[in-house]
C-alpha cells in the first residue's frame, strides 16, 4: 500500500482541469459565504438591540436614582424586523415587481428561442395575485391610515 503512494500523489499534484477544481469550489465558497452573510446580519442586528437595551437600562437607572417614574418599555423592543406595519401598496410594490421581473424572464426566453419561456410567465402570475390583493384592500378600506377621518 505505501508503495502505490507516492504514484497516487504525482496524479494528484499533476492534475490541471481547472474546470474540475473550481466546479467544486464555487459551490463550497457560496454556501459558506451565504451562511457567514446571514450569521454577520444575526450579529449585527443582536449588537444593535443590545445597544439599545444598554442605553433604555442606563436611563431608567437615572430616572431611579433622580427619583422620576418610570416609563414602560417602549414595544419596538420586543419587535423584530419583519414585524412592520403592511399595508395596501406594499402589495402593489411586490406586484408591480414580481409582475416585470416575470415579462423580463418570459421575454428573455422566448427571445433565446426557449420552448420553456412559458416558465417567465409563473411570476407573471404572482405579480397578478399581489395586484389583486391590492385592488381589494384598497376597495375595502383596509388601509386604515386613509380611512380614519381627520381630527
Amino acid at each position: 500500500m505505501t508503495e502505490n503512494l507516492p504514484a497516487t500523489i504525482d496524479a494528484a499534484m499533476g492534475h490541471t482541469d481547472v474546470a474540475a477544481v473550481l466546479g467544486l469550489t464555487i459551490p463550497i465558497v457560496a454556501i459558506v459565504f451565504g451562511i457567514s452573510v446571514a450569521m454577520l446580519g444575526m450579529w449585527l442586528d443582536f449588537r444593535k438591540k443590545r445597544e439599545l437595551f444598554q442605553l433604555h437600562h442606563a436611563e431608567r437607572m437615572a430616572a431611579i436614582e433622580k427619583g422620576i417614574d418610570l416609563p414602560p418599555l417602549p414595544p419596538e423592543f420586543f419587535q423584530g424586523n419583519g414585524n412592520q406595519e403592511k399595508t395596501p401598496y406594499t402589495n402593489l410594490r411586490r406586484g408591480l415587481m414580481c409582475l416585470l421581473v416575470g415579462i423580463a424572464v418570459t421575454a428573455a426566453l422566448w427571445g433565446t428561442h426557449e420552448d420553456e419561456y412559458w416558465w417567465g410567465l409563473v411570476p407573471v402570475a404572482v405579480g397578478v395575485a399581489y395586484l389583486v390583493t391590492f385592488l381589494v384592500e384598497r376597495g375595502s378600506g383596509a388601509d386604515s391610515t386613509n380611512s380614519r377621518p381627520p381630527l
